[in-house]
This record gives structure tokens, sequence and C-alpha cells, in this order.
């Protein structure tokens, strides 16, 4: 393969619901261009894209693939992204290393839930988008109500290039109104057959062309008064002024093709290396520092490291995009995340599962290595005199959560390792170990998601695991304002051990003022402040610490180890042994020896009395509670709204967005354990949420007791 200038290189992901014919398309495009001989099919399972043995298995995208194709002397790096909403990281990731996205809309259904996530973050990153209407063969396709159905949520952007001339198992021919020419096929596609449009259809043709062309001169001045002028424009114009609008998002041009029978496949790709924007059209990528770094192959060497696969007799391989300067091969470079040299020993452009070797990969191009000693995905390489490091990409939060457990104990370091090396290839996991609630706590996108994960635990790594419920980290506080007081003595021979202290308790709000008296039982309690601690919890909210004690009757040096026995019954609340959280402490009173008192002692003491106050000073269970946005077709509505009411789930409003609902509520985390699965049942699979942590709220009464119960049984049990 020749060595490809920026200026001749174009970054594009791959992208669509489940089902929309990405990885057919793929194949298509492949054998277009003359990579792959033969195409291969899904079924068959010996497709360039989905090579991995758990999609074989499955029949789904898990991973994100990463091929090339050779068109015009152009280079189209191409990124085939998984469709499911579980496995949304792979689209994420490609979106933030290219430079265009090709949407799929599958031709049966139209614009689905996940076209509509995808599109989110194709808006979010400012990437122009292609739409292209696939399965035109399928029994079930209206163009023409997919294409009201688009532009009702797209708006008038979304400007046809071709439509179908019929559609269902006879189609066979498309009208392209860009270059005004008719292209149809034998049964089995290949080759086109490029006509003039028939007379029955150049009325309808020349109107589309018309709204093209406006469409296109909409972009540019000089092409706008041509326009006004003429009422037209040459191909090279129309393709200038599409360049240019989608660079701006104010055009979203649909195409037309059936993959499975790679009809309209080569006529797409010309497009694709004719007008889609250059790496250098695009606005430029930023490091850590806020600078701009722009992709030129005379600037210094900076590669980053998008993705890590795992294959079998091979290992890690590294996949990297070129920032700017130029890489070769036998290049050392320095990585600048974690401080170790590398040397770039083999340097490839890929197709799935194949590789390519090649000398030296310009600024914007993408390709991969093999055997590195330290790249973690995220990190960047970095020639002589340059320290660039990159964050750009944000992956959504977790949706779904399982506590792993390995079935063989022994294996337990086993599956730790396999966890981190997954999470290497999908960031959008998040391995957790939960010292609070003494679980492993694997976090995902979804139900599918943590299936795949056990799927490649039993079968790749030969480890049995299991999945249990999470436990949820409740918090504990009080409500009221109450005293006790502890007495800590022994003696034992020798010198024993002595300590006393009387404290309060009362709820700690943010700016509250500081204590000054208070009443028990008709006995008044004056404070005299000698000292003040803030201490900022880990796990949220704080413990306010006072020393009040006058007259000398507990030594100064005694207060670290009070504070010290508080903070660790601050660790295991009296209610269920969850955090506690928001209390304000005055230590007011005591009496010490002056040979038995020592740290311990006061330690002990002041953890006593403070579990003994905390006990009547109405302890109470706080829940987390997290914001929810569900997006959803609105004939789903009102089932989504009753199951969430169902959940404690309390509804804070209802708003459209480009043709679904999107619903927000706060929902206690308890509630969201099994949602994923709730809500694709409920939706056949057509609706997407997000969430997001919101605050720590108190729990029902009637469920506190059922938790209080439920702690004293397993207790017991121990």
């Amino acid at each position: 393969m020749k060595v490809y200038q920026t200026n001749e290189i174009k970054n594009i992901a791959l992208l669509g619901s489940a089902g929309s014919g990405k990885t057919t398309l793929a194949e298509a495009m492949l054998y277009e261009s003359g990579l792959i001989k033969r195409r291969g099919t899904v079924e068959a399972k010996n497709t360039v894209s989905d090579y991995f043995p758990v999609e074989q298995e499955y029949g789904y995208s898990v991973f994100s693939t990463v091929f090339n194709v050779e068109w015009n002397n152009k280079k189209l790096n191409i990124i085939d992204c998984p469709g499911s909403d579980d496995f949304v990281g792979g689209a994420i990731t490609a979106l933030n290393v290219t430079d265009q996205a090709l949407v799929l809309i599958n031709g049966q259904y139209g614009p689905e839930v996940g076209t509509q996530n995808i599109f989110r973050y194709t808006e979010k990153l400012k990437k122009p988008v292609i739409f292209l209407v696939n399965q035109l063969d399928s029994d079930k396709c209206d163009f023409d109500s997919i294409m009201t159905n688009m532009q009702e949520i797209y708006g008038s952007k979304c400007v046809q290039i071709q439509y179908p001339i019929a559609t269902g198992p006879g189609f066979n021919a498309l009208i392209d109104v860009l270059l005004m020419k008719k292209y149809s096929w034998g049964p089995e596609g290949g080759a086109p057959i490029i006509e003039d449009i028939p007379a029955e259809e150049m009325d309808k043709a020349m109107e589309l062309h018309k709204i093209l062309v406006e469409a296109a001169a909409e972009n540019d001045e000089s092409l706008m008064e041509k326009f006004f002028e003429e009422e037209s424009l040459t191909e090279d114009e129309m393709r200038e002024g599409i360049r240019k609008g989608l660079v701006t998002r104010s055009i979203f041009p649909v195409f037309c093709v059936c993959a499975g029978k790679s009809m309209g496949v080569r006529r797409l790709m010309e497009f694709l290396g004719n007008v889609v924007p250059f790496v250098s059209d695009m606005p430029k990528i930023h490091n850590t520092r806020g600078e701009e770094v722009p992709a030129v192959t005379d600037g210094p060497t900076s590669l980053y490291f998008f993705k890590t696969g795992m294959e079998p007799h091979i290992g890690e391989v590294s996949y990297f995009k070129v920032m700017s300067g130029s890489v070769k091969a036998g290049d050392d470079l320095t990585n600048v995340d974690r401080g170790s040299k590398e040397r770039i020993a083999s340097l490839y452009v890929c197709a799935g599962a194949n590789r390519q070797a090649v000398d030296q990969l310009n600024a914007g191009d993408i390709g991969c290595t093999v055997k590195l000693k330290d790249v973690k995905t995220g990190n960047a390489l970095n020639g002589k005199d340059c320290d660039n490091r990159y964050d750009f990409i944000k992956y959504p939060n977790s949706k779904y959560s399982r506590a792993v457990k390995a079935v063989n104990e022994g294996e337990t370091e086993k599956m730790m390792a396999a966890l981190t090396k997954m999470r290497q290839e999908d960031p959008t996991w998040v391995v957790e170990q939960s010292k609070e609630l003494r679980q492993i706590i694997v976090h995902g996108q979804g139900e599918f998601h943590l299936r795949t994960l056990k799927w490649r635990m039993e079968n790749n790594e030969k480890i049995q695991i299991k999945f249990e419920e999470p436990k949820i980290p409740y918090r504990e506080t009080i409500t009221k304002t109450s005293r006790a007081d502890y007495r800590h003595k022994k003696q034992s021979g020798g010198a024993g051990q002595f300590g006393e202290v009387h404290l309060i308790v009362e709820p700690y709000a943010e700016g509250m003022p500081d204590p000054t008296v208070y009443k028990f039982n008709g006995q008044e309690f004056k404070m005299n402040i000698k000292g003040k601690e803030e201490v900022t919890l880990d796990w949220g909210g704080k413990l306010v610490f006072i020393n009040s004690v006058v007259g000398g009757v507990i030594d100064t040096r005694f207060m670290p180890a009070i504070l010290k026995g508080i903070m660790e019954r601050m660790e295991q609340g009296p209610l269920t042994g969850s955090y506690a959280r928001d209390v304000r402490v005055i230590v007011y009173d005591g009496k010490m020896h002056p040979v038995d008192s020592n740290e311990l002692s006061f330690m002990l003491a002041a953890r006593n009395a403070f579990s003994a106050a905390f006990r009547e000073a109405g302890p109470k269970i706080l829940e987390p509670i997290y914001d929810l946005e569900v997006f959803v077709p609105s004939d789903f509505m009102g089932d989504v709204m009753s199951d969430l009411q169902g959940r404690r789930a309390l509804i804070m409003g209802m708003d459209s967005e480009a043709g679904y609902q999107k619903l927000q509520a706060k929902i206690p985390l308890k509630e969201l354990s099994s949602y994923s699965i709730a809500l694709s049942s409920i939706t056949g699979g057509r609706a997407s949420f997000t969430t997001k942590f919101a605050s720590y709220e108190l729990v029902p009464n009637d469920i506190q007791q059922e938790l209080i119960k439920q702690h004293d049984a397993e207790n017991s049990d121990d």
C-alpha cells in the first residue's frame, strides 16, 4: 500500500441500530474495492467484521472493527461499530477519532431508538452525518414513509441524493438526483447499468434535484449568488456545497443501498471519496492543556491509542490515530501517560483480523501495531519535544450493574486480571472492588453487555463466574439531637485503662451556626468551643467534630483518639451497618486518670458513647437517588410511566425530542437494578435511558423497617 498524505485520507464511522446491516455493508465495501474476492455473510460467520467467537456465537457485533479501502487514490479508514446500545462504547470511540458519520437506517423500520441515540452523539461531537437507507429489498420497506419520518425528525436538512424506483423483493433500480442518472442492477447486483432518467421519473427527479441544488448552494455565498442567477450548479459546485454543508451539519444527504446484493454501494463509495470532508477540513483536536494539535505531517509525532483488541496467538493489538506528524516502523516514542519508552517494531493497516504491513503512516491516518510493552487504551505516544495527552472521549454512565464472583474462589485473582483485560477492549466496563459492600461489582451498559462478559469469561478465559444482585450503598444519618456518655475502665494488673467521654450528636447541614446551648430533660448544657474540625467523608457528606471541653477534664492530646473512635462508628451505622453521614458531634465533658488514661481508652469510650447517642437521635436510612432520562416512542409512554411509578420514581417532566418522548424522573438506585431489562421488554427494545447520581434521600419508613430486619437476620446468621 502506498503512503497516503493527510489530504488523501478520510475517516468514517459506520453506525446504526442493531440489524440495520452495517456488517453486510462493510463486506460489500471491501468487495467493491477489491480487498476481498468474495463477500461473506453474518449467517455463514465468515465476514471481515464480527470475527470474534462471541460475535459469531450471538450473531451480533460486540467490538468495533477497523478496516480501510483504497478508492480513486483516496484512503477511506472505516470503523464498523456495534449497533446495540449495550456496546455504545465502540460507537462513541469511533465518532471521536473519525470525521464523518455514515448512519444506516433499516429499510423495514425507519429511524429507530438506536438511530436517535447515535444521532445525539453526532450532534454533541459536531460530526457530519450521511444517512443511508438499507434493505430496500425488504417486503416491509416503504421509502416514502421513511423519508417523511426522517424529515419530521431531522428537518429540512435531510436531503435526498437518491430514491428507489420501487422497493420490496424486486428492488433493482434507483434515481440519483445529484448525477441525474438512473442506476439499475441484475438480480444478484454487481456493476450497475447507468442510464438516462426515464420520462416517467423526470418530474420527481427534477423536483428533488432542485431541492438538492438549493441545499448545496446555501453553504457558500458565491454558490448562492450563482444559484439565484442561473437556478443551477455544476456537479463539482454541488459537491463543494455539499462538502461545506456536511462540515457545518447544515445538510444530511440521504443515499439508498441494498448492501446484501451490493446494489448502490459503488456509487456510495464514489461519493465518500469525492465529497466527504478530509481530516484537514474538520475542527482541530485539542490536547489536555487546551492547545490545538493540527493534523499536519511536518508537526511533531503524536499517536493516540483509542482501542485495544485481544486476539488469539497474537495478544494485544493496539489501534491508534496519528494526531500529528508521521510514524515509521522502528520509531522510538515516549508514552507520556506512563513515562515509558516504546519502539514501534511494526506498523499495519487493518481489515478486521487481516493486517497489512506498511512503512509509514501520516497525520490523520489510522493504523495498528502489536507487542507494545506498556500502552493502554487512552494513552499517547509522542516523539521528541512533544508531550501531548488526550482525554477527549467521554463515555456514558453505566446502566446495569451486577456483583460478580468466581465459582471457584481460588480463581478470584485470575478473574480480576481477565476483567482488567476486558476493560482495555471496552472502556464502558467499570470494575469496582467495593470495600463498603464487600463485593466486586461490574457496571455495564445493559444486561446484554454483562451476558457477553460472562460468555467470554467462561469460554475464552475458562473461568466459571456467577452474577448476584449488587448491594445498595445505603447511608445512615440522624434526625434529632441526643446526648450520651460512656466510661471505659479496665484493670488487669499493672497500668489499667480509663477514659470517660460525654458527647452530644445532632444532624448537620451546611452553613448551620455553631452550637451555644442545649437542653436535655430540663438540664441546660452551655457550649464553649475550644476547637472545631470538619471531616469531608469519602462516602459523601460530613462529620463536624467540636471540642467544647472546659476545665481540662480531658487533655487536648486525647481529642484525636476520640475523633478516631467516632469515625470508626461512622463507618458502620447501627441500623444496617452502612456508612453514616451529616452528623455534628460535640464533646463537652468527660474524665481522665493521671496514670491509666491513654489514646485507646478514649477511642473506645468515644466509640461507645457515639453509638449510644446515634441510636437515640432518630436514626434514618438514606438511599441513593438517580436522575433518569428515558427516550421512548410516544405509543409506549403510558406503559413506561406506569412501570416507573411502580418503581417509586418521581416524574419530573416530559418533552418531545426528534420524534421521541423524553421523560425525566428521579428514581431510587434499588429500583434501577433490572430497569434495562424491563424497559426493553415493555418497548420491544425501542427505548433507551441514561442515569446520573443525584442525591441521597430518606427511605420510606416501611422500607427502612424491612432493611433493618434483613440486616438483623444476616447478623444473627453470622
